[in-house]
């Protein structure tokens, strides 16, 4: 083969740092926002907070303001000519819209924090999650027993699911304390039966029906209802689970009130003590736009207490000099580039999450003004081509950003639904529906429950053509038992 040179011409998209940067800030939430704010005036000496204080006191009677007037326009200059300089040093980095106002301050939050420390001693505690597991272990270690019983506890207590239930056999529990204690089969039952007495009542058991019986004997036995519960969960479960009332006079011999009051004693039982104990941290959420309705208009604000106002520190953007080479000088010329990126990069994020915000608000008003039955369908494609912009930073937009409302604080990708199509060749969005379908549900009557035919059947009534399936699919996505589950004794 031979050798060849040959000079090809073509494009290549690239990404800049600039724009990586601006991605990453657009796609954080608002505690990740803030986090990272504190990480860059940490490393970046030229970025600082612009602080909130009272303006100087000037003495001079005779000429007032002129004192603090001139050391602020000194400051701007220094400022200023150190712009200059970076320039100079690298012109391929200028942006034209940024080279009047950089050096002005980031308008980010403007709340007072002056009970900003006393309240973060408080909410920024440190968080010790409590186990189940541990819960019991506090409570073995104040129960008098025998090493052997202690033994046996401690086995069963780390045989216990997070659910409160014992999955482990007694016999192998037996096997495994036995090996280093005298022991009977009788003793493990007999601790097992102590541990279910702990804090919840019902821990430790062996399924469903052990663990409701065991709560049960706490209620006293002329509890309306009582006996029937008990027969019911020990033998009857299941048809209880189905709501088959008829089949449970029957087996039973109680009438239709002692069986309504029996599910009322069982319903109040927990089935997964366990679940009650083990503690989660809390999650906040910070809402990055206001809405609000004023004069009949519909105004929305972003947030200002999300973040803190950053400015350049004017004390570090004057020790550049002009043309010098050295490490310090070099050093700082980057720090301040940085910082010029990351205030633009700050504002743009801004600037396009109130776009967003405005453009959903317009799209969805009915839903602000009426609820969840009068949403508009929706899709990022929509968004989109309102704003001239590509749909991936629609997305980076709406995830993990909140809207304050009159009606509650939703994520932005709340507003966005796919649509159905209406008899009158309209259509209406998904959440709409939903709402439609949780309504009827919720006005049935419980000895009647409506099917998923018979929801399909109202909402044709209304003009909307959805199909059983679908309406199957939308009951199961709200949590929504079927029909013969929904039965009620009233």
């Amino acid at each position: 083969m031979k050798q060849s040179l040959q000079l090809r011409l073509g494009q290549q998209l690239t990404m800049t740092p600039q724009l990586q940067q601006a991605i990453k800030l657009l796609q954080l939430a608002s505690l990740e926002l803030q986090n990272e704010i504190q990480q860059i005036l940490d490393s970046n000496p030229m970025l600082e907070r612009e602080e909130e204080s009272e303006p100087p006191v000037n003495n001079d009677s005779s000429n007032p303001g002129t004192s603090s007037d001139n050391q602020t326009v000194e400051s701007e200059k220094r400022v200023e000519n150190a712009y200059q300089d970076t320039d100079d040093a690298s012109p391929e980095t200028t942006d034209a819209g940024w080279e009047n106002d950089w050096t002005t301050s980031y308008q980010g939050n403007s709340g007072n924090n002056e009970s900003a420390p006393d309240r973060e001693i408080y909410e920024r505690q440190d968080f010790k999650e409590t186990s189940l597991r541990d819960h019991l272990q506090w409570q073995l270690h104040l129960s008098q027993m025998s090493d052997s019983d202690r033994a046996i506890a401690m086995a069963i207590v780390d045989a216990i699911d997070e659910d409160g239930y014992l999955h482990e056999d007694l016999q192998a529990i037996f096997d495994a304390v036995s090996s280093g204690y005298e022991i009977e089969m009788d003793e493990v039952e007999a601790v097992l039966h102590r541990v279910q007495h702990f804090d919840p009542i019902g821990v430790a058991a062996r399924n469903p029906a052990e663990c409701l019986l065991l709560q049960l004997q706490t209620y006293p036995t002329d509890t309306p209802g009582y006996d029937t519960a008990r027969d019911i969960i020990s033998n009857h479960l299941p048809l209880l689970a189905t709501h088959d009332y008829a089949r449970l006079k029957r087996v039973t011999g109680a009438d239709e009130q002692t069986i309504k009051n029996a599910e009322l004693l069982i319903c109040s039982l927990n089935p997964k003590p366990g679940a009650s104990i083990a503690s989660a941290r809390t999650e906040y959420i910070v809402p990055d736009v206001f809405v609000q309705k004023r004069n009949d208009k519909w105004h929305i604000e972003l947030n200002p207490d999300l973040a803190p106002k950053l400015r350049i520190n004017s004390y570090y953007a004057g020790m550049i000099r002009r043309s010098e080479k050295s490490d310090d000088n070099n050093y700082l010329r980057n720090n301040l580039q940085e910082a010029r990126w990351f205030l633009k990069s700050l504002q743009s994020r801004n600037d396009t999450i109130l776009k967003v915000a405005k453009t959903i608000v317009q799209r969805q008003r009915a839903f602000l003004e009426y609820g969840e039955e009068a949403m508009k369908p929706l899709v990022l494609r929509d968004v989109a081509e309102t704003l001239e912009m590509h749909e991936s930073t629609i997305s980076r937009v709406t995830n993990q950003k909140y809207m304050h409302t009159p009606r509650g604080i939703f994520e932005f990708k709340h507003f966005f639904s796919s649509h159905v199509s209406t008899a009158d060749g309209g259509e209406c969005s998904a959440t709409a529906i939903r709402a439609m379908i949780r309504k009827l549900i919720t006005a049935e009557d419980n000895n009647k429950p409506l099917s998923d035919s018979k929801l399909a059947q109202m909402l044709e009534q209304q003009g909307i053509n959805v199909a059983r399936r679908t309406i199957a699919k939308y009951r199961e996505s709200m949590s929504i038992p079927p029909s013969n589950e929904r039965k009620r004794l009233t």
